[in-house]
């Protein structure tokens, strides 16, 4: 906490009776500032304050009112400091230039009438019009700026003593500097006027190449705009074309899919007449290539129920048949259906039902589609080991992984064997049998179609992971 506290005696007192003493009042309030380090403007200011205020108790009052105008500085001060470490504190503290004129005014002339009279509010700190037992005191304050060093007690007595010891100017050599501080701020506004001048041609002349540059940029986005719109109208007529071929590649898919059907499974038909035991007996090389003219009808008709159901899903033909599906009973389908597949005694087939039981709610006959492929997938590429599928529940829906040991996918394909026609280089089947690259394709088409995903994981040598997740109850 701080306490204001005065310096000694006042720099300097002086009597305020007629117009003349005005001009006093004002010239030595400017002299009093500049000594104890206000700035120019300051000075000025202070000033034109005291002026205003004398001209206003003397020339303007009908009736003029006598006053005494005392200059003293005051120091911040913490409230518990003695008198002996006031040279210390006024050395360190902020200090204050004060002025009170003190003054009797005339019967009716009350203070607040003063303080909207005399408006200098604006050019010192502070300003307060009191009244004490019949008298007037008006009080303006300047913050002493601290660059200006210390005020200590030598230098106020110092500045005291010149102040009273010093005479006043006459008018005539009042009016004299202040013409020269007149035409010096002239000169100095005269400059200002031509740099502002100077300024404001080069602003224009900035002004025309902004413009310019404006221009050249609106010219150049404008054609930019119309080369955007032209490769827009472009792109759109790709894009009805691209449609187009899809369209004409599905149409084309299932037409074909279905007219070759019925002779391959015409072809199916015949081989199974001539290998049935109950027909005319075959030699050995007749057996054989009959064996092999049905193998090799097997697998195109195959190929050819892949693009037919790969045809569905990409036109949207498919609609999945929702109900409450428990797993176990598609994993024992599955255990059924697919273990006519695993013929090679190195390779286990592992189907783990899933604890405890579980519903989902999809399509059950898309969704055994889905994991069939992915246990016909690994036990195709699996040399030895086993294939296994098992089914977790978890907050988000179930999870089925399908795992094999067989020769694995390198980590830059394992997203292209989701394309279709797709097959990885060099990864050729144990069982020498060659998958069409639409199996995977369609599997993850169906696993989105029921609202979930399928991903894999795989490393090379080591086999891999399909992992299902099907939500609990798919979005419409």
């Amino acid at each position: 906490m701080t306490d204001r506290t005065a310096t000694g005696p006042a720099l300097l007192r002086m009597p305020l009776r007629a117009e003349s003493d005005v001009f006093l009042v004002r010239q030595r309030g400017r002299e009093v500032a500049a000594a104890v380090g206000l700035e120019h403007q300051d000075q000025i200011r202070l000033a034109t304050a005291l002026s205003e205020i004398g001209r206003y108790l003397v020339v303007t009052l009908s009736t003029p009112a006598r006053a005494d105008v005392a200059f003293s500085v005051t120091v911040d001060a913490p409230a518990a400091g003695s008198d002996a470490a006031l040279p210390a504190m006024v050395e360190a503290a902020p200090a204050t230039l004060v002025i009170e004129v003190t003054t009797s005014l005339p019967a009716g002339s009350p203070e607040r009438a003063l303080a909207e009279a005399v408006v200098v509010g604006r050019l010192v700190d502070t300003f307060t019009v009191t009244g004490e037992g019949g008298r007037t005191v008006i009080r303006m304050t300047r913050r002493i700026p601290a660059p200006t060093g210390p005020l200590t007690r030598d230098r106020l007595d110092m500045i005291r003593d010149n102040l009273n010891t010093t005479a006043p100017r006459t008018p005539l050599e009042e009016m004299a500097e202040q013409n020269e501080q007149l035409l010096a701020a002239l000169e100095q506004t005269r400059a200002q006027r031509d740099e502002l001048a100077r300024l404001n041609d080069e602003l224009a002349e900035t002004n025309r190449g902004v413009l310019a540059l404006y221009t050249q940029l609106s010219e150049e986005l404008d054609q930019t705009n119309r080369g955007v719109v032209a490769l827009h109208a472009e792109l759109e007529e790709r894009s009805v074309q691209l449609r187009a071929a899809s369209e004409a590649k599905s149409r084309f898919l299932a037409n074909v899919s279905h007219e070759l059907r019925a002779p391959v499974t015409a072809v199916i038909g015949l081989t199974r007449l001539l290998l049935d035991p109950a027909s005319d007996p075959l030699t050995a090389e007749q057996r054989e290539q009959a064996e092999l003219i049905r193998g090799s009808a097997s697998d195109l008709l195959s190929l050819v129920n892949d693009l037919l159901d790969l045809g569905k899903a990409e036109s949207g033909a498919i609609e999945p048949n929702w109900s409450d599906v428990e797993l176990r009973t598609v994993f024992g389908q599955l255990r059924g259906t697919v273990r006519a597949m695993a013929t090679r005694p190195e390779v286990a087939l592992v189907v783990v039902d899933p604890a405890p039981p579980g519903l989902i709610h999809t399509d059950e006959v898309l969704l055994t589609q889905v994991l069939r492929n992915l246990l016909h997938n690994g036990l195709k590429f699996t040399e030895r080991g086993e294939v296994r599928m098992t089914a977790q529940a978890g907050g988000d829906g179930w999870t089925i992984r399908v795992s094999d040991t067989g020769i694995g996918v390198p980590a830059e394909l394992q997203e292209r064997i989701f394309e279709e026609f797709y097959q990885v280089p060099g990864r050729g089947s144990p069982t020498g049998a060659r998958g069409t690259g639409l199996g995977l394709p369609y599997a993850r088409r169906l696993a989105r179609l029921l609202g979930g995903d399928l991903r894999v994981a795989s490393e090379p040598g080591a086999g891999s992971t399909f992992t299902v997740h099907l939500p609990p109850r798919p979005s419409p």
